[in-house]
């Protein structure tokens, strides 16, 4: 039997749902594995590449997930908006999981959920040789069976209306994980940018108790810092944390050498 990748025996849902912070790099505009294996070599616990907001190529990004899994991390991609075609690409790729972005209803989730499996659970074609499993040729059953119990499978909502459909979204089998997107979330309620507005705490909160009925992890980004992030796990969302994206990084890095510099010369 193939084994399904997992840390001290568990899978990486099982450690979110014991209560163990896993930490997330963000990646937007690197586009070398090498990357991948300074997130390795650091400890982080997952890669997500950002196909959404980025123009990385689905080659790179397939060369980063399949690294990212042969270092033992998760390798997520959050696919472009709508574009439920490109999933079965990415999985055949090597991702571990996807992360859909602006579902809106239920009917939404379940057509991610069948990009993402294999019938009987869902539509995705067939493919016998791709990365996941090493290219090797394998029992087309035991293939179909693995692959549809590791995928991950994130659904991202990012409006009102689509919280106004949290119990029916949730309730969707297949549904690994309902995410929250706070910053377009409080766009889309006309308050950008404040995240820790009473209205958007208790639509976490209306989330977290929909997904916790229905056994779905919550997973939020677009946090304020660890306050914030402690004041939501709390909560009951999942201690997925967002430790860091490529471009904040960079962007970071660069600010602090040329004032380093700066600082000598004009000393």
């Amino acid at each position: 039997m193939l084994e399904v990748s997992s840390r001290n025996g568990r899978t990486f849902a099982e450690r979110l749902r014991a209560g163990e912070p896993c930490y997330s790099l963000g990646i937007r505009t690197a586009r070398s594995v090498d990357f991948v294996r300074m997130a390795a070599t650091c400890g982080y616990d997952t890669i997500w590449i950002d196909l959404e907001h980025s123009t990385i190529p689905l080659d790179t990004a397939a060369q980063m997930t399949a690294t990212a899994r042969d270092l033992g991390l998760e390798a997520w991609v959050r696919v472009p908006e709508g574009d439920f075609g490109v999933i079965g690409r990415v999985l055949d790729g090597g991702a571990s999981g996807v992360i859909v972005p602006q579902i809106e209803t239920a009917e939404d989730a379940r057509k991610a959920v069948s990009y993402c499996r294999y019938p009987p659970e869902g539509g995705r074609s067939q493919n016998a040789l791709y990365s996941t499993f090493g290219f090797r040729r394998i029992d087309p059953k035991e293939r179909v069976e693995t692959a549809n119990r590791t995928v991950f499978l994130q659904l991202l909502l990012e409006s009102s209306h689509a919280i106004d459909n949290i119990e029916a979204i949730a309730a969707v089998e297949g549904v690994d994980a309902v995410g929250l997107g706070l910053n377009d979330l409080s766009a889309n309620l006309n308050m950008l940018g404040n995240v820790r507005a009473a209205a958007i705490t208790a639509l976490c909160r209306r989330v977290i108790a929909a997904a916790k009925k229905h056994g779905k992890l919550v997973i939020i980004g677009g946090l304020q810092g660890p306050d914030h992030y402690r004041e939501l796990v709390d909560l009951g969302a999942a201690p997925y944390v967002f430790a860091a994206i490529d471009t904040d990084l960079f962007v970071d890095a660069l600010d602090q050498r040329i004032a380093k510099w700066r600082a000598a010369i004009s000393a």
